[in-house]
């Protein structure tokens, strides 16, 4: 049975930044689709929905979801609660799934910080408080300190230059592993996208950095 996989970029970007994470998936053996939003202006009821509705498309599944940042976020808000959803895995790229701090700095700034995070911003800051939907979730973090948030803003332990490690942890995750690599290259590293499809076929990231 074919295996499909929706690929969901973060904020600020689009789907071709995707692209190599994309191909090395493809090799794996999935069938890869680029979910592209836009991560500022689109509201989140809008996002959801469509979301839901190409997920259907390739239903009966399984239909896994990856999403690097906010589009982990996303993935997870879609699959809370969604009974009618085919089966399948989600894997968070760098995704805060506690909340941000950098991107409540970005809110401290003013209307302007508010503006560049858009409809999303309540979940960027605030996150979950955990996992209880029906879907393993696995996440990747990054510990390579490079990257915009941490100008902003101290980040307190280790990070990948926007998110903490300690914020991409969550009650309820299957699988959580950690990476030399920053918020950007979780998206170029080969490490990633064979731990990446590792989780989304057994579940596990195997020996790294269990729960």
């Amino acid at each position: 049975m074919t295996e499909h996989v929706i690929l969901l970029h973060g904020l600020w970007m689009r789907g071709f930044a995707l692209g190599l994470l994309h191909r090395r998936l493809m090799e794996e053996g999935f069938r890869l689709h680029r979910f592209d939003y836009m991560s500022v202006a689109a509201t989140q009821e809008h996002i959801l929905g469509r979301l839901h509705a190409s997920m259907l498309d390739y239903a009966p599944g399984p239909v896994h979801l990856v999403g690097h940042s906010l589009g982990g976020l996303l993935a997870l808000r879609a699959c809370l609660a969604a009974n009618d959803l085919p089966p399948g895995r989600i894997v968070c790229l760098g995704s805060p799934l506690k909340g941000s701090a950098a991107a409540r700095a970005f809110a401290r700034l003013g209307r302007g910080g508010e503006v560049l995070l858009g409809h999303n911003r309540a979940l960027l800051e605030l996150g979950l408080e955990a996992w209880k939907g029906p879907r393993e979730v696995g996440v990747i973090a990054g510990r390579m300190p490079i990257g915009l948030g941490a100008m902003l803003s101290p980040i307190p332990g280790e990070h990948d230059g926007t998110v903490a490690v300690e914020e991409t942890v969550l009650p309820g995750l299957a699988a959580h592993c950690v990476v030399e690599t920053s918020h950007t290259g979780l998206l170029f590293s080969a490490e990633v996208a064979r731990l990446t499809a590792n989780f989304l076929r057994e579940g596990s990231f195997g020996s790294l950095s269990p729960l």
